[in-house]
């Protein structure tokens, strides 16, 4: 659903933490982050990112969490940080993304950066960040216990650093057709997870679960 009907139904500080990667309205297209004479990732229509959220989404989300992490924060009229967070990219040369992306935070500290470029296998949405960059958030930034909101799921590698790590997460992803595939996603991931747990590995007698993946999600 749209995180906007969502948000004006919550309570105040519903949430201790949100971990959010809005639109940074600079019309992203298929063709970004793809190296030349490569094949295009994506071949659906990009227009999600012609435009950023409006002032209310911001107040929305600054009284629904008690603190807020916001990914693009340089493209968006938040007022100044006491601490902000840089992804280092180490972009591949030849690659038409920048270098690194700003997190504007709520936090006061002293600036940190994260160094590590790790989206593994195919990407499932043109901005998907990777687990290892959530879970280093999550862990810096995040206590044993606290609920956590994503505004723009996406691809869900939020949803899946908080699932590992043990966090109570709520997202939101207005877009059918990546929700769908986030779902997929997920789905896989936590049976890759269960196949470490002997416990887990066979269902019990007379267990008559149904498998998603069967389904046209």
């Amino acid at each position: 659903m749209d995180c906007m009907d969502a948000m004006r139904q919550m309570d105040e500080n519903e949430f201790e933490l949100a971990i959010c990667d809005p639109p940074y309205g600079i019309r992203m297209n298929a063709n970004m982050g793809i190296k030349k004479g490569q094949r295009k990732r994506h071949d659906r229509r990009v227009d999600w990112d012609n435009n950023i959220p409006d002032v209310e989404y911001f107040e929305l989300l600054k009284r629904v969490s008690v603190n807020q992490i916001i990914w693009g924060g340089n493209y968006f009229p938040l007022g100044p940080s006491r601490h902000v967070i840089w992804w280092e990219k180490e972009t591949p040369d030849g690659m038409s993304f920048s270098s690194g992306e700003l997190a504007w935070t709520s936090f006061e500290r002293a600036n940190k950066s994260y160094r590590k470029h790790n989206v593994t296998g195919d990407k499932i949405h043109p901005t998907q960040k990777p687990v290892s960059l959530y879970k280093w958030l999550l862990v810096n930034y995040a206590f044993p216990g606290d609920r956590i909101l994503d505004t723009h799921l996406g691809s869900g590698t939020s949803r899946i650093a908080a699932h590992e790590l043990g966090f109570d997460f709520t997202g939101f992803e207005i877009d059918t057709a990546h929700f769908r595939n986030h779902e997929r996603y997920f789905i896989q991931h936590v049976r890759q997870l269960k196949a470490f747990q002997p416990n887990e590995m066979y269902a019990k007698p007379n267990d008559e679960r149904i498998d998603p993946l069967l389904f046209d999600l």
